[in-house]
């Protein structure tokens, strides 16, 4: 059987639907996070985000490296 979840989206509080029993029909299927990117977001957040959340952070994540490398080679 699989395994479906209501769950509230611990940074902007959205309700969506975990599908980690079918992953290939999750909300998050498709969004690729490199390990880095990965590990950014799971020092901010325990639990499961939407992918609304996921796609901003891994902006985020990548505007602050592109930001890290701006000053480090000024």
């Amino acid at each position: 059987m699989c395994k479906h979840e209501e769950k509230k989206c611990p940074r902007c509080n959205t309700a969506f639907e975990c599908k980690v029993g079918d992953i290939l029909k999750c909300q998050c299927y498709g969004i690729e996070l490199s390990i880095a990117e990965e590990a950014f977001v799971k020092s901010k957040y325990s639990d499961c985000l939407c992918s609304n959340c996921l796609l901003q952070l891994k902006s985020r994540y990548q505007l602050f490296i592109e930001q890290k490398i701006f000053y480090v080679n000024r």
